[in-house]
């Protein structure tokens, strides 16, 4: 199994002490602890991208052209790019910029947001969400796979004859396809042939293990190798004390403010909102956050494997109450004790190749 590390670059006060650190300090947690990330050996550090809601990773461009210029090998990965709302030219610029900067050590996350917001935000209409997810999505993939596009769609002005700069450094990066609740999501991957990235944040695993299990299904009915059907999931949080009861003691009260913080009662009936798992005990015997001793944190990732069958594992350090130094322990403590284990257990194949080779859409050749 492969890892990564994410931050959403969350900007809350502590649900406890109202302590609110500056934007600059938070920028700055995030880019020490992804040069750790790369230093521990971490396969990949991601950002997320939200423009509502009290997070700073409004740019996720900009913060990863910092990493790129901080680090040499770590892959650097979104989490999500909203396509739905962005222009896919735009994307298409702004992420080849990136990969050439970082030497083909880019890779997209590409899904249409979880907060509502940022459609009213953009101008652009929540109920054609998942139209908007599909032709720009679309689009951006035959900017990166093709030149001299040809286009007209629904949401923006026709191209012709458009070809983007600059070109991506070698070849077509790897885009996944974010999952959370909806099985529109998981259709678009298979139909491309794309890996799925399923939240595996807020809802009990049996959700997500059945958007899993239609990407799976539609994937190999689209005629794409089953072999190739790489699965990454989430975790909502790691928290790692020298036993479950020392892990519980020190993380219960934090977690449960946080979790009070976070409750969005106007989507109080929408799934993927607001966690089931409103104690720290629940979130340990069944939610998929990664909270207690290092032996039970690698039996739940595990656990999860079985079902799920996943290549790459995302944890998340920052926006659990940790400061930056704590971050960046609890980093060297999973790279150490924990990590080992899971990739002896867990073997995977994803990135075993230096660059992704995308399979063609059926009833299209490249460059039709």
């Amino acid at each position: 199994m492969k890892f990564s590390v994410l931050s959403l670059i969350s900007h809350a006060p502590h649900p406890l002490t109202g302590e609110l650190p500056s934007a600059a300090e938070r920028f700055e947690d995030v880019l020490e602890t992804g040069v750790a990330a790369e230093r521990l050996g971490f396969d990949a550090y991601a950002i997320g991208e939200r423009h509502a809601g009290p997070f700073l990773s409004s740019s996720p461009t900009v913060v990863l052209g910092a990493l790129a210029a901080r680090t040499s090998r770590i892959r650097l990965l979104t989490g999500v790019t909203v396509v739905a709302i962005l222009d896919p030219v735009r994307v298409a610029e702004d992420y080849a910029t990136l990969d050439q900067i970082s030497r083909g050590r880019i890779e997209l996350v590409v899904g249409k947001g979880a907060e509502a917001g940022h459609f009213d935000l953009f101008g652009l209409d929540e109920n054609r969400q998942w139209d908007l997810q599909a032709e720009k999505y679309e689009l951006l993939r035959r900017l990166w796979s093709e030149e001299e596009v040809t286009w007209e769609g629904e949401f923006r002005p026709p191209l012709k004859k458009v070809t983007t700069v600059p070109r991506t450094y070698d070849g077509l990066p790897r885009i996944w396809h974010g999952s959370a609740t909806s099985r529109n999501s998981t259709e678009l991957a298979a139909r491309h042939g794309d890996p799925l990235f399923t939240a595996n944040a807020i809802q009990p695993r049996e959700a997500y293990a059945e958007l899993i299990r239609h990407y799976r299904e539609r994937f190999e009915a689209y005629g794409h190798d089953p072999a190739t059907a790489h699965v990454a999931a989430g975790s909502g949080g790691l928290f790692i004390a020298d036993t479950t009861q020392q892990a519980v003691r020190q993380y219960k009260d934090y977690y449960e403010a946080r979790v009070r913080q976070n409750f969005k009662p106007h989507l109080a009936d929408k799934p993927g909102y607001n966690t089931p798992f409103r104690t720290i005990e629940e979130a340990i015997e069944d939610g998929p956050q990664l909270i207690g001793s290092p032996q039970q944190i690698i039996d739940k990732i595990l656990s999860y494997h079985e079902v799920y069958r996943h290549d790459l594992q995302s944890i998340t350090v920052d926006g659990i109450g940790l400061s930056r130094s704590r971050q960046i322990e609890t980093l060297q403590r999973f790279a150490e004790e924990i990590a080992p284990v899971v990739r002896k257990e867990a073997p995977s194949t994803l990135w075993s190749r230096s660059r992704f080779l995308p399979t063609v859409p059926p009833g299209r050749e490249v460059g039709k």
